[in-house]
């Protein structure tokens, strides 16, 4: 079976499940090691026995986003291990509450931010000279239509992957003549647990799955990818979107 990403090292946030957990599978299919890191020690594990089952192997960090400076000894630990890092899939977020935002307590909009935006650059801090020093360096970062719709109600949400945007766009501009690629990916809606929370009416089955997206992750790793600062987006079979300006 054909390995693009054989011997190369992927770093994998919210990997328990939803699009984490899919993405880490076919990125360990396709031969990536997988540093897999989620809350729950017990998902975590899980996801092992299927990467050993696919062939691949992966190291499991059991960790908060929330707490940042554990990010910072994430990065000393994959230096001293490997000295590089591949593949970096920035998938992990939060909802939040869908309410005004006149409504929103402090420390939900606290919570949404510090994972959403702050983990994410604590993240790219972290591992940029290691992303550097990778030959095909890839970052990709989840994010979603609502940072450009800006719906009443999903305030928190939308404000928090607008920053986001403009986070990896920043850094994709920094590093642009250099072999890293950083990009963002827009899933659409797809059959996780974040979209019934938003959307508890919805028929499921009508939606994509993480795994129909998988595919389109490993493409956006792979050393051939070309792209940077950009937005893949699923919905439209994964058309490339260059941000405009306002005319």
């Amino acid at each position: 079976m054909d390995k693009p990403l054989l011997n190369r090292v992927a770093v994998v946030t919210g990997a328990s499940r939803g699009i984490g957990r899919a993405a880490a599978l076919a990125l360990a299919e396709a031969g990536a090691h997988i540093v897999a890191l989620a809350r729950t020690q017990g998902a975590l594990e899980s996801l092992d026995d299927e990467i050993r089952a696919r062939g691949s192997s992966a190291t499991l960090v059991p960790v908060n986003l929330k707490d940042l400076d554990a990010i910072d000894r994430l990065g000393a630990a994959i230096y001293e291990r490997w000295g590089k890092l591949d593949i970096l899939l920035g998938n992990a977020g939060q909802l939040g509450e869908l309410a005004p935002i006149t409504h929103i307590d402090q420390p939900v909009w606290d919570e949404v931010m510090t994972v959403n935006v702050t983990a994410n650059y604590r993240l790219i801090r972290s591992f940029d000279p290691l992303l550097r020093a990778s030959d095909a360096g890839r970052a990709i970062f989840l994010t979603s239509g609502a940072a450009h719709k800006c719906n009443a109600y999903w305030g928190t949400y939308s404000i928090s992957k607008a920053a986001l945007e403009a986070l990896v766009r920043t850094y994709a501009a920094e590093t642009a003549t250099t072999p890293l690629k950083v990009m963002l990916l827009s899933p659409g809606p797809l059959r996780t647990s974040m979209r019934r929370a938003a959307m508890p009416g919805e028929d499921p089955l009508t939606l994509r799955t993480p795994e129909d997206l998988a595919p389109h992750i490993v493409k956006l790793a792979l050393p051939s990818w070309t792209e940077t600062g950009k937005i893949y987006d699923f919905r439209q079979d994964g058309k490339v979107l260059t941000p405009q300006l306002p005319a």
